[in-house]
């Protein structure tokens, strides 16, 4: 038996055990009240210390299978493991394969508050599903729907109203209706470029108005969508379209906001909106086709 390591067994490392979890989105988790509760989903959870034990030394995340540990009973995440490369951070001593059974099975019995529970998610959660309700909560926080630059702020969507405005000085609007133009002095020089981000207030709610340039293949195609500053279902309470035309021609795209939950690029790579080659675009712009120049209008409704 090695010293400190009495209740660990030593085994080589399965993938039979629960191995689907990804520690690093505990992190920056508040230090709240570990619990053993009787069934239901709001409980009242006692502080048995147990949640400081399955806090990794190392990235201070909750640990998930396989937790491991040195034979000197100092226990690790999976992560963390390659990270120091096999040499425990602890004692210096190597780690070898031995998992720490018997810590998996407490936490078996655990059950935790979400970690959005400040945010207004007041249930509690057994340890192992903890981290798959957190990936889906309706209270987690959103991403900033920038996108011209990498942004990493995140929150509700009153902060992130407030932070469009002040940060990114996004122009804001108020109405269901829009008639936007947009010029470019050469569009041949416009590759992957985000253009105009635009917020609309409607029906008490805000929508992102996105219009870019990017390369489709081997195209330049200009892009105009809309996204719902909310959760999916709430998104699909709603309808848009998109008209754009000149020259006795006219395009008109119809369909449902996405969601802020989807990212920028990920609506604009499944292509989910108002696509305008730019061949189409230049006769749009009329003239001697070397100057941008498209009205978009739209407008905003609720389904009944």
């Amino acid at each position: 038996m090695a010293p400190g390591g009495s209740i660990c067994s030593e085994v080589i490392e399965s993938n039979s055990i629960v191995s689907d979890y990804d520690s690093t989105a505990e992190s920056n988790c508040a230090s709240v009240k570990t619990s053993i509760v009787l069934g239901g989903k709001h409980g009242i959870y006692s502080n048995n210390g147990v949640y400081e034990l399955l806090e990794c030394p190392v990235c201070a995340n909750l640990m998930y299978p396989p937790i491991h540990q040195c034979p000197n009973g100092h226990t690790l995440c999976s992560n963390c493991k390659n990270r120091v490369r096999n040499c425990c951070p602890t004692c210096r001593h190597d780690l070898g394969n031995i998992r720490c059974l018997a810590l998996e099975k407490v936490a078996e019995s655990l059950e935790l508050p979400c970690r959005y529970q400040n945010l207004g998610c007041h249930d509690v959660f057994p340890y192992y599903s903890k981290l798959k309700h957190e990936q889906h909560c309706r209270f987690r926080p959103y991403n900033c729907p920038y996108a011209g630059s990498e942004c990493s702020v995140t929150g509700d969507i009153p902060t992130l109203v407030a932070h469009l405005k002040d940060d990114h000085k996004v122009d804001m609007h108020d109405g269901c209706t829009f008639n936007h133009r947009y010029v470019k002095s050469n569009p041949h020089e416009v590759e992957n470029a985000t253009w105009m981000l635009t917020v609309f207030n409607c029906f008490g709610r805000q929508f992102c108005l996105h219009f870019e340039a990017f390369q489709l293949g081997m195209a330049l195609v200009y892009m105009a969508f809309l996204r719902f500053m909310g959760d999916d279902e709430e998104a699909k309470k709603f309808s848009y379209s998109l008209e754009v035309g000149a020259n006795g021609r006219k395009l008109i795209w119809q369909g449902i906001p996405r969601s802020i939950r989807d990212s920028h690029k990920k609506v604009r790579d499944s292509q989910d909106g108002l696509i305008i080659q730019r061949n189409m675009a230049l006769y749009f712009s009329g003239g001697d086709r070397q100057e941008l120049k498209l009205r978009v209008t739209g407008r905003i409704w609720k389904e009944e």
